[in-house]
C-alpha cells in the first residue's frame, strides 16, 4: 500500500519535472496499435466497436496486471508504479502548451498562436481572435486537468498499475474515435460511453478542488449546479463550470470544426468573456487542482 502511494507521488513529481516523454511515449504506441486494429476491425457498427476497444483495453490492462505482479518486493512496485504514473499523467505538458499559446499571443503572434492551440483542441483555429483562442485555452485547461491528471491518480490509487493504464487507455481511445460524425458514431460508441463512465469519479474531484482551492468558491459551486448539466459531455461540463465559476469567466459559446461543423455550446459560469491574460490565471488553477489530486491519492492509496 505504501509501495502504490509512493510511487503515485514520485510519478506525478516527474511529470511535473520533466513532462511526458518526448520519444517513444508508450501512450503513442497504443495510438499506433489502436489504429492497426481499427483498420482490420473498423464496420459502421456498435458491436464492431465494442470488440474493438474490448481487445485493446485488455490487452493493456492485463500486461499492466502481469507487469505489477512481478513486482514482488517494495523497491520495485513503487518504481513501476511511478514510471506508470509519469506515463500517463499529462499535467506538465499540457501547462506548456497552453503558457505558449499565451506567449504568442502576449507577443502579438496570432497566427502562431492559431497553429500551437491545434496541440490542445480539435477545433477549427484559422478564424479565431485572440480573446476566442483564450477561451479555448482555459476550457481545454480545465478539461484535460481532470481527464490527464485528476482521474488517472485516482484509478492509480483504486486499482494501481491497472487503473492507471486502462483509465489512460480508454480516454486515448475515446479521443481517437469517441467523435459523434458519421465514420465514428457507432464504431467509437462503446469507447465515448466507457470513457464517461472511468472519467466520472476524476471529474468531480476536479470541480470540488477547482471550488476549494480557486479564488472564488462559491462561484464555482453555483456554476456547477447551474450551468454543468447542459454541456454535452457529463464530465467536462462540471470541470469547465467549476473553473469558470472559480475565476469569475463565463465559457461555452459557439464552436467550430474542420468540416464545416458548428456546435452551440451552453454557457458555463456568471462572469465575463476569457482574454489571453486569462490563460495563465487557469493554468495556476489547474496546477492547485493537480496537487490537490495527487494529496487525495496518495492517502487513498495507502489505504487500499
Amino acid at each position: 500500500m505504501a509501495a502504490r502511494a509512493f510511487g503515485l507521488l514520485l510519478g506525478y513529481t516527474a511529470d511535473r519535472a520533466w513532462a511526458d516523454p518526448r520519444r517513444r511515449h508508450p501512450v503513442a504506441g497504443f495510438g499506433t496499435c489502436a489504429l492497426a486494429l481499427e483498420q482490420r476491425l473498423y464496420r459502421d457498427s456498435r458491436a464492431s466497436g465494442v470488440a474493438h476497444t474490448l481487445v485493446l483495453l485488455a490487452g493493456v490492462t492485463g500486461l499492466a496486471y502481469a507487469t505489477e505482479r512481478c513486482a514482488r518486493n517494495p523497491l520495485a512496485h513503487t518504481a513501476l508504479t511511478a514510471l506508470a504514473t509519469w506515463a500517463v499523467l499529462g499535467g506538465q505538458s499540457l501547462e506548456r502548451e497552453a503558457c505558449a499559446v499565451h506567449d504568442l499571443l502576449a507577443a502579438g503572434d496570432l497566427d502562431r498562436a492559431r497553429v500551437q492551440l491545434r496541440n490542445l483542441v480539435g477545433r477549427d483555429t484559422a478564424a479565431l481572435g485572440p480573446d476566442e483562442i483564450a477561451r479555448a485555452v482555459v476550457e481545454s485547461v480545465a478539461e484535460n486537468t481532470s481527464d490527464a491528471v485528476v482521474a488517472s491518480l485516482v484509478w492509480g490509487a483504486v486499482a494501481g498499475i491497472p487503473g492507471l493504464v486502462a483509465h489512460r487507455a480508454v480516454n486515448t481511445l475515446d479521443a481517437m474515435i469517441g467523435h459523434r460524425n458519421p465514420r465514428y458514431g457507432r464504431f467509437g460508441w462503446a469507447a465515448a460511453r466507457l470513457d464517461d463512465v472511468l472519467g466520472l469519479p476524476g471529474s468531480r474531484l476536479s470541480g470540488v478542488l477547482a471550488a476549494a482551492l480557486g479564488p472564488d468558491s462559491l462561484g464555482a459551486l453555483r456554476a456547477w449546479r447551474r450551468d454543468a448539466r447542459h454541456h454535452p459531455s457529463p464530465n467536462a461540463g462540471v470541470v469547465e463550470a467549476a473553473f469558470a465559476g472559480a475565476l469569475g469567466l463565463q465559457l461555452g459559446g459557439v464552436n467550430h470544426y474542420y468540416g464545416n461543423r458548428r456546435e452551440d455550446r451552453a454557457l458555463m459560469g456568471h462572469g465575463r468573456a476569457p482574454v489571453p491574460a486569462d490563460i495563465p490565471r487557469a493554468v495556476w488553477l489547474a496546477r492547485r487542482v493537480g496537487v490537490g489530486a495527487v494529496a487525495g491519492a496518495v492517502i487513498l492509496g495507502a489505504r487500499t
